[in-house]
């Protein structure tokens, strides 16, 4: 019999929610996102956060594959109603967690078309997707199955680094090269895009004028700093406008104070509360996906970073819960 509970105790009349926290103790159960129904125990999904355990396109520090199972864990004390957007995301739509996609870890290219096929399958089924990774090679295949329902997406990319190199060692699929692949292959719209919190050494100026060749625009974590976010905020809603808006999320955006657990650390970065305000900025754009990328719990504390990350995953599915009940 499900843990998860029924908005209405006389029957599934609406979304099935969380398992109720006064009946089960958090720390009891199966962890699933939020606590959320698997998607084999309801009929159709609304929004589905999905794991993708896959970490062999990093540069250094290696253990994203471990991400969707820690953010699980730190998603236990979420709470369904979202004061800070006045949704209650669980309710007003259906929220699954739809499992993990086993990918190759030996293979980036077939683990790129899997999580392609898989995504967009999903997708093909109604239910828009927030992807909890894995590092930000996944990026590219979940960009290309949302282009292939949307049209090309704008992107706001909350990122320490660039992630438009060209290659590693010779290797066009990275976490460092999703987003250059993207502009390539043309599945982003480049009069909107954006990175947000970058920061740190580049390998020459030249990764500038590159990035600003491919239509990126910046935000430095020191422009947040100095700007505000409520001025950011406004910047990036002007340069998406309406188009169809799919946002990645490196948790490495964040400083190192509030995400140690990361593979490509820099110093200098934003703290947790102003990436949550800059993404609340964003309501009522039109989000049709997101993901987290880049957790590394072997060097996490205390679960600071899983806990950061599942709150960015939460808030974006408020997001997408919000837009679902402006469409109907």
């Amino acid at each position: 019999m499900s843990l998860a509970q029924s908005p209405n105790a006389d029957g599934p009349v609406g979304p099935v929610g969380p398992v109720d926290s006064a009946r089960v103790p958090r720390f009891a159960g199966i962890a699933t996102f939020a606590r959320l129904p698997r998607i084999e125990e309801v009929p159709a999904a609304d929004i589905a956060v999905v794991g993708i355990p896959f970490d062999t396109g990093v540069s250094y520090r290696p253990g994203a594959r471990f991400a969707p199972a820690a953010v699980r864990e730190a998603s236990r004390l979420l709470r369904p109603y979202n004061p800070a957007l006045d949704v209650s995301p669980f309710a007003s739509v259906q929220v699954v967690d739809a499992g993990d996609i086993p990918v190759n870890p030996f293979n980036i290219g077939e683990a790129v078309a899997t999580v392609q096929d898989e995504v967009g399958a999903l997708m093909d089924t109604g239910a828009s997707v927030v992807t909890i990774g894995g590092d930000h090679t996944l990026s590219l295949p979940l960009l290309r199955a949302a282009a292939r329902k949307h049209g090309p997406v704008a992107l706001l990319h909350f990122d320490a680094h660039l992630d438009t190199w060209d290659t590693y060692f010779g290797e066009p699929y990275t976490h460092g090269t999703p987003f250059r692949r993207a502009v390539e292959e043309g599945i982003l719209d480049t009069e909107a895009l954006s990175h947000v919190g970058t920061r740190g050494p580049l390998y020459g100026k030249a990764d500038l004028s590159e990035d600003e060749r491919l239509g990126f625009g910046i935000v430095t974590s020191a422009d947040v700093m100095r700007r505000g976010v409520y001025e950011v905020v406004d910047q990036l809603r002007q340069r998406v406008g309406d188009r169809p808006l799919y946002i990645s999320v490196d948790i490495d955006v964040l400083d190192p104070a509030h995400a140690p657990g990361t593979g490509t650390p820099e110093a200098g970065g934003l703290t947790s509360r102003e990436l949550l305000e800059i993404l609340r900025g964003l309501r009522d754009t039109n989000i049709v996906g997101g993901d987290v990328v880049e957790v590394a719990p072997a060097y996490d504390h205390a679960d600071i970073t899983a806990t950061a990350a599942s709150h960015v995953a939460y808030d974006l599915v408020s997001l997408l819960a919000l837009r679902s009940e402006e469409k109907r």
